[in-house]
């Protein structure tokens, strides 16, 4: 399945460039880089070789797509185990 922005939820975030572009902690808005872990309720995104942990429950996300195009992704939308979240449309890798 390629990575798109239908099916961006369904698919492993970590490697993809990501902003931070709205959040309930101001600290971490306009926090970019590059996603270098995800647990269920957080990502990690390495800016300047320091990791900042990010709630995805109370955050937006801005995406930068490995095809140049840009999207936006409630937090909300992302809260589950990577692995549960990339099953759900039935042609997951991890079954």
């Amino acid at each position: 399945m390629a990575l798109t922005a239908e099916t961006l939820v369904r698919h492993e975030l970590v490697g993809l460039d990501v902003r931070v572009v709205s959040a309930s902690n101001p600290d971490v808005i306009g926090v970019s880089g590059e996603v270098v872990t995800e647990t269920t309720r957080t990502l990690g995104i390495e800016t300047d070789g320091q990791v900042s942990h990010v709630p995805k429950e109370s955050a937006t996300f801005e995406w930068t797509l490995p095809s140049g195009e840009v999207v936006r992704t409630a937090g909300e939308r992302l809260l589950a185990r990577p692995a549960r979240r990339t099953e759900q449309t039935g042609d997951s890798r991890w079954r």
